[in-house]
């Protein structure tokens, strides 16, 4: 069993996962930062300075007016933070965005340094349809 183990684990399948997960650990701190430093600060620009996250319903509790999301859920009081959620959704359309263009660019990679098949040349046709009429008709007039 452990013989087994030790090929289960040697096997490149394993490894090249255990390599994509320990990359996509370390590439989701850098799309967290890319969105929240660079991006987010952008929209707030287009949105008047709007932070989405702080946007929410008080369904049930006493929470004084103008207090933040986290005042609120302190307070005890059940909210519904569609803010937050909206935020969610735009962090992942950005993240997908960013882990489409950064697999373009991989397969472009991949496929330029990939050599062309030469392909065979191909095999003289014979002759069509027509030619063979007109070989006949040019036999017929002789």
């Amino acid at each position: 069993m452990l013989k087994e183990f030790k090929d289960f684990i040697a096997k490149g399948n394993v490894m090249d996962m255990a390599v994509g997960i320990i990359i996509g650990a370390a590439f989701t701190a850098i799309v967290k930062s890319l969105v929240a430093d660079l991006i987010n600060p952008i929209i707030g620009l287009f949105t008047g300075g709007m932070d989405f996250t702080n946007k929410f319903a008080v369904l049930s509790g006493d929470v004084a007016a103008g207090a933040s999301l986290e005042a609120a859920r302190e307070a005890g009081a059940s909210v519904f933070a569609y803010g937050s959620f909206i935020m969610a959704i735009i962090n992942f359309l950005i993240i997908a965005f960013v882990v489409f263009m950064l697999v373009r660019y991989v397969n472009k990679v991949k496929a330029a340094t990939e050599t062309p098949v030469e392909e065979a040349p191909a095999a003289p046709a014979g002759p069509t349809e027509i030619d063979v009429l007109l070989e006949i008709r040019d036999s017929l007039k002789k």
